[in-house]
């Protein structure tokens, strides 16, 4: 698995969808242009919603993994509007 260099994490797996990405977008709106973050979230909808709403709103989906216990780290990088 490739290293990045992670700037804030954050942890999706007690919510469900569409605040799943609420979470996501409002953690990405505190970042700066080109910084990393990792998010972890349950398989199924958010699995499937999350990566493809960050990708609409323009930023870069960096990796996707499987956890191995039913969750993924999705690695994002915030690009500048």
């Amino acid at each position: 698995m490739a290293e990045f260099n992670i700037t804030d994490s954050i942890d999706i797996t007690d919510v469900t969808c569409p605040i799943t990405f609420v979470r996501t977008k409002v953690a990405l709106e505190e970042l700066d242009d080109g910084d990393i973050l990792s998010v972890r979230l349950n398989d199924g909808e958010p699995v499937q919603n999350v990566p493809r709403s960050v990708k609409e709103e323009g930023h870069k989906v960096l990796s996707l993994t499987e956890n191995g216990d039913g969750t993924y780290t999705l690695i994002i990088q915030k690009v500048g509007d």
